[in-house]
């Protein structure tokens, strides 16, 4: 009797546990239950309401900002902007792009107005000219962050069919003329084509192991390099980006395309004359450190008579406008 007792009590016993395990391993089950992938969160945007802020801000009649404010946070005059807008907005080929199709306005499949194209230039241009994460903004354009990336690439490749024939070229004959006589009514430089020179733009983000290579001495912060020959009218007609910083204008000269139309003989004629001395390609103004070539002229760090004096005093002021 005592012993079937005893049975008795273990077996209620492990009854006990295997209740108590069962549960728990029901709440556990609930507890593991993944979220479902496919389910996307949803923000609320009143996009309709930014765009109305955005344009009572800037582009209204009587706006908040004048037009100086807009300059200086846009980089850009309000008039400029308004005409890239407007040429996206407009463009009529043969074939429109997808990328000049996306800056149109339309209704989306709920009958609410997309973003406007005011909205998406704004975008692209601050993210262009501030280096901004593509969801900066969101706050004040209600734009999530996909879409300003889409913005963005959209946004480089509209200006790129428009304007890359225009001003992303090398200058023709008819250019050059025009370059000659304008550098020397403005400047006194007879055959000078434009200003060379090199500029470092610091990599904020740049990964640890890339500083090495991308950081100079004289530079505190990883930069990367554009090279650029600009004209009296501020036409930057050669770029040549994405060389370390830890390089100088000699190394990024030896390997950028700007001569190569001069080395190859197909540059465009450009003759001039001066003191009598017949010239038949243009020249390049330069600082101290480019190489004694014939194509580059370089200032003179001591004067030492007049006409260097003059030369010298000259090429500062261009320098400086």
């Amino acid at each position: 009797m005592a012993s079937y007792l005893l049975a008795s009590d273990s077996d209620s016993e492990d009854v006990r546990i295997i209740q108590l395990i069962q549960e728990l391993g029901e709440e556990s089950e609930v507890e593991s239950v993944p979220r479902n992938p496919s389910v996307r969160g949803y923000i609320p945007r009143d996009r309709e309401s930014a765009a109305q802020r955005l344009w009572n801000d800037y582009f209204a009649d009587a706006p908040v900002y004048p037009a100086k404010k807009f300059k200086r946070r846009f980089r850009m005059p309000i008039n400029l902007f308004l005409r890239i807008a407007q040429s996206i907005t407009n463009f009529n080929g043969n074939y429109t792009p997808e990328h000049f199709d996306f800056f149109r306005e339309r209704n989306d499949a709920l009958g609410r107005q997309s973003f406007t194209t005011l909205q998406k230039c704004t975008s692209a241009i601050c993210q262009l000219t501030y280096g901004l994460s593509p969801d900066a903004l969101d706050e004040y354009l209600h734009m999530g962050e996909q879409t300003s990336v889409i913005c963005l690439d959209n946004f480089c490749k509209c200006i790129i069919d428009l304007y890359k024939s225009r001003y992303m070229r090398s200058p023709t004959a008819t250019d050059v003329a025009r370059l000659y006589s304008a550098h020397e009514e403005k400047h006194g430089f007879k055959g000078m084509l434009g200003s060379i020179d090199c500029m470092h733009w610091e990599w904020k983000n740049c990964p640890v192991a890339y500083k090495g290579q991308y950081t100079r001495g004289d530079h505190k912060k990883p930069t990367i390099m554009l090279e650029a020959v600009a004209s009296y009218d501020l036409w930057i007609w050669h770029a040549f980006f994405g060389m370390t910083g830890s390089n100088n204008d000699i190394n990024v000269l030896n390997q950028s395309p700007v001569f190569d139309a001069l080395k190859k003989g197909t540059a465009p004629s450009a003759p001039f004359e001066v003191n009598g001395h017949h010239y038949t390609k243009g020249y390049y103004l330069a600082d101290g450190i480019y190489p004694d070539w014939a194509t580059l002229i370089k200032g003179m760090s001591c004067p030492t008579n007049e006409p260097r004096i003059k030369f010298t005093r000259f090429k500062q002021v261009h320098e400086r406008t």
